[in-house]
């Protein structure tokens, strides 16, 4: 009898750390994919700006110009800049949504890899529907810019201190952005001084920034349970 429980304890052990290992595997993989995309989208809008063909300012001209703009602004498609805009976002806006998927796998928190999720959808859909196509590409850029705000708040469930702290603020960030990017545009010199484009940057850079960061810090951070907090 004694030999039977002693044997079934040591199965249950040899299940809890297959798990674990699993779990620290699908972290790591999420890590590099989230890292890898934040940095490819980061690189990908200087490499747009860069080789932009025609005046290119970051106050007047927003993150999406680089794939097309607006139709009201004539719907006008300049390359490489927007084959490069357009190739990022397909490949990371991919990389991310499975980036989530890890992520829940790992820790089982649907508030933290929700978002993240829908970030990686927002960001594959502005490739998918550049500047150019009316309705579905405001949607999805505004999707990406709220889901990735929430996200980087969202993910103090499944981060440790001092990271989940950074991570907190750069989604704060974010979400005041856009309430002053969408609302306060007009109204307030500050935000009217730094323009649409240079207003969206404040909305998109920390996302990207924190998708780096986020990133590295489950490729670093030994698993631990989340905190219920």
């Amino acid at each position: 009898m004694v030999e039977r429980v002693e044997e079934m304890s040591k199965k249950r052990g040899g299940r809890r750390r297959e798990a674990e290992t699993s779990s620290t595997l699908s972290q790591k993989i999420a890590g590099v994919l989230l890292s890898i995309a934040g940095v490819a989208i980061l690189m990908g809008i200087i490499t747009g700006e860069a080789l932009y063909p025609a005046p290119y300012n970051t106050a007047e001209n927003t993150i999406s110009d680089l794939g097309g703009t607006m139709p009201s602004e004539g719907g006008i498609v300049l390359q490489p800049s927007a084959t490069i805009f357009d190739a990022t976002m397909l490949v990371t806006g991919p990389m991310i949504i499975i980036g989530a998927y890890l992520v829940h796998r790992a820790s089982r928190r649907r508030a933290a890899a929700v978002p993240l999720a829908l970030l990686g959808i927002g960001v594959l859909g502005v490739g998918i529907f550049p500047g150019y196509v009316p309705v579905m590409h405001p949607i999805l850029a505004l999707t990406a810019f709220v889901s990735g705000g929430v996200a980087a708040i969202m993910a103090y469930k499944v981060a440790a201190a001092p990271f989940r702290y950074i991570s907190i603020v750069l989604g704060v960030i974010t979400l005041v952005s856009v309430v002053l990017g969408f609302v306060f545009l007009d109204k307030w010199q500050f935000v009217e001084a730094l323009g649409e484009g240079g207003t969206e940057r404040w909305i998109a850079y920390p996302v990207v920034l924190w998708l780096t960061m986020f990133g590295g810090y489950l490729m670093g951070h030994s698993r631990r349970e989340p905190s219920d907090a």
